[in-house]
């Protein structure tokens, strides 16, 4: 009795065995899921990168709004008879 339950324990852990670490096994199968879902989520950041980008582009293609808004923003440049202000930050002393 004792030799029939060792020999079917051995026979369990021996088709255990590829369920857990074999090829198809359920921890490869896990990492494979975790690369998906990174994969996924990269994807998703790049699509909404690429959405911006050509946002970006049919804006500056269709309008002046945009290239007026980065000379002015980027270049520091201004339309006729309008003042430029700018407005410093007075630097932090340290009060003591």
């Amino acid at each position: 009795m004792r030799l029939i339950l060792i020999v079917l324990s051995g026979l369990l852990l021996l088709v255990q065995f590829p369920l857990w670490l074999g090829r198809g096994g359920w921890l490869k199968v896990w990492d494979l899921d975790q690369q998906v879902t990174s994969a996924q989520k990269k994807t998703d950041e790049l699509k909404a990168r690429n959405a911006k980008l050509a946002s970006e582009v049919q804006d500056l293609r269709e309008g002046t709004g945009a290239v007026e808004e980065r000379a002015r923003y980027e270049l520091g440049m201004i339309k006729d008879n309008e003042i430029f202000v700018q407005i410093l930050q007075p630097k932090d002393r340290n009060r003591r």
